[in-house]
């Protein structure tokens, strides 16, 4: 058995929407390997740390299914929430205080079993801070607007500004936590040419 999984071609309408307009869509329940922290994402130790443990899990995830199961799938990109205790504070000045969950989508295949198993395969393996607390579970957003940015995270605001905007003239309000799907390597791609998802979460009630 030699099946190949690409979620994101799946998955293109939640991984690929269009740059020009903001679109409601409906998202349905998917289950991730999470991992909570604080603080800028530009210089907080402890997000570098959360970004490093996610992958090797993420990755040793997905050699074992290949090796037990034949699956061979690629893994999916990073993904955050972002949020403040008081998201009317929310401010792109003041990312020091910014708590997040980063987080990687895993396929249907994937167990909590599996999860703890090759957790401890990488702490045989690595000493790393913070393996031990990712966590696996469902994230469902439901009802969100969304858009593609092409650029800088740093130029983010006006599309995040539109998106917003786009649901509010059709009488929504948000209803959860700022999301981005990192679809570059910001170490390996010109900040020109970064794209991320923009998603919000949002309701009538």
């Amino acid at each position: 058995m030699n099946e190949k999984i690409d979620h994101k071609k799946e998955l293109k309408h939640l991984y690929r929407p269009s740059k020009k307009d903001p679109e409601i869509i409906e998202v349905p329940e998917m289950n991730f390997l999470m991992v909570d922290g604080k603080g800028d994402p530009n210089t907080a130790k402890v997000y570098s740390e959360a970004v490093s443990v996610l992958y090797s899990l993420a990755y040793s995830i997905k050699f074992n299914v290949k090796k037990t199961t034949g699956v061979n799938y690629s893994v999916m990109p990073l993904e955050g929430l972002w949020w403040v205790e008081d998201m009317h504070d929310f401010s792109t000045d003041n990312k020091e205080d910014w708590l997040w969950t980063m987080m990687i989508m895993q396929p249907d295949l994937v167990t909590p079993e599996i999860v703890e198993e090759n957790r401890q395969a990488v702490i045989k393996k690595k000493s790393l801070p913070k393996l031990e607390d990712i966590y696996f579970q469902p994230y469902n957003e439901s009802l969100s607007v969304q858009l593609m940015h092409i650029g800088p995270y740093a130029d983010e605001a006006p599309n995040i500004s539109r998106m917003h905007q786009y649901a509010f003239d059709r009488g929504y309000k948000r209803a959860g936590k700022h999301h981005e799907i990192y679809l570059n390597d910001p170490n390996r791609t010109a900040p020109e040419k970064l794209k991320t998802v923009l998603r919000q979460p949002i309701s009538k009630d």
